[in-house]
């Protein structure tokens, strides 16, 4: 009646049709599945104008001689009369320094000290090759 010697088999074959049918619908739906992500953007305003900033060039010689916008200043008396200077420009203007490598440290950050007390922040140092 009974063979004992028989060892049971497991038919996988329905379990890879299903596998396969499986695998076919999620390469045909993958391509057409979209994310979308929520970005807040933030508000333009069409009333406002955009405005060009200004420009300051100082260049500093070898001999100590200032000029700003090719406007001559004194080496002694700069602090002062660049801030006289610098109030006909707004504060997001553009201050670009040009020193000759053969100044002292202290002389070119004197100058840079002299333009950030009068307000202009944004400082850049020239350099050239």
């Amino acid at each position: 009646m009974f063979d004992w010697d028989e060892k049971p088999e497991l038919n996988i074959t329905p379990l890879v049709d299903v596998m396969l049918v499986l695998l076919a619908i999620l390469m045909v739906i993958s391509p057409n599945i979209v994310y979308e992500e929520l970005i807040k953007l933030p508000k333009g305003s069409a009333q406002t104008e955009i405005q060009e900033k200004k420009e300051i060039e100082i260049i500093i010689t070898d001999s100590k001689h200032i000029t700003v916008n090719k406007q001559p200043f004194e080496f002694a008396t700069f602090s002062d009369n660049f801030a006289l200077f610098s109030n006909d420009f707004p504060h997001e203007s553009v201050v670009r320094i040009s020193a000759d490598k053969s100044l002292e440290y202290g002389d070119v950050m004197g100058v840079m000290s002299a333009v950030k007390r009068s307000g202009l922040t944004n400082i850049s140092l020239a350099t050239s090759n």
